[in-house]
């Protein structure tokens, strides 16, 4: 039996559920057919090699740097930006805009989507082919001094189990407002790369697990760019009260 929540494990429970449990609410609701195992991460941060202080380095930089750079300084960074809800959602743009003063570029680069991307490399083809023509237009910019160095950084993930586990909807709703919001970002935004689909480890369980499409759907459309992971959660659990 599939353990959903982003690791593969025996499940807890034998067998398939597929009967009613009656809820405190008095609402019916059909148990999963798989248990969701909420998880949650930690991460160590380290310098790597690169670092680049104008646009022409950043662009060898973005070449030579590991997947684990890119992932730190997009995916990552719009954790960070969740919690402060300030700057831009990628170190790129923020970097653009602070240390070279080019916010026709900060802006480009700040338009990229994560939700669009399922692999790191596709997201660098991404990042570079913007920097790229932007310096075609403007070829100045790519030799002007920093005000301050870019850094490129990144992170080893460890995934950390819970003991929060959903075996229905109530469970589901109740779990996620038990759990951190890293736990949140790792199964609703990093999941996307491990998944390698357009979706989140909560809507593929709602879909899969629990037969309610529809739901999902919901869920993968929330905007995670003008709301904080607070939010987020809010909206998460608001929508699955209302299916409930």
């Amino acid at each position: 039996m599939r353990r959903w929540g982003g690791t593969s494990a025996p499940s807890r429970i034998g067998g398939l559920l597929v009967a009613t449990a009656q809820l405190p609410s008095g609402k019916l609701q059909r148990w999963a057919k798989s248990p969701f195992f909420f998880n949650t991460v930690a991460h160590l941060l380290r310098i790597e090699r690169e670092q680049a202080r104008n646009l022409g380095e950043l662009l060898e930089g973005l070449r030579a740097c590991s997947d684990g750079s890119i992932f730190q300084h997009t995916f990552r960074t719009l954790q960070e930006h969740h919690f402060i809800r300030e700057g831009f959602s990628n170190d790129f743009a923020h970097w653009a805009f602070e240390a070279c003063n080019e916010i026709g570029l900060a802006e480009r680069l700040a338009s990229l989507d994560i939700r669009e991307f399922t692999s790191i490399p596709t997201l660098r083809e991404r990042i570079i082919a913007i920097i790229e023509n932007y310096l075609k237009a403007n070829s100045r910019a790519r030799e002007r001094a920093a005000m301050e160095p870019f850094y490129f950084c990144a992170s080893d993930t460890i995934i950390i189990p819970t003991t929060v586990v959903a075996r229905n909807l109530q469970e589901f709703a109740d779990g996620l407002e038990k759990v951190s919001l890293n736990s949140i970002h790792y199964h609703f935004i990093d999941a996307r790369l491990r998944l390698k689909l357009n979706s989140n480890d909560f809507s593929v369980w709602l879909d899969k697990e629990m037969d309610l499409g529809p739901l999902a759907d919901r869920l993968n459309r929330i905007d995670i760019y003008t709301s904080t992971l607070q939010d987020v959660r809010r909206q998460i659990i608001r929508d699955i009260q209302f299916a409930m």
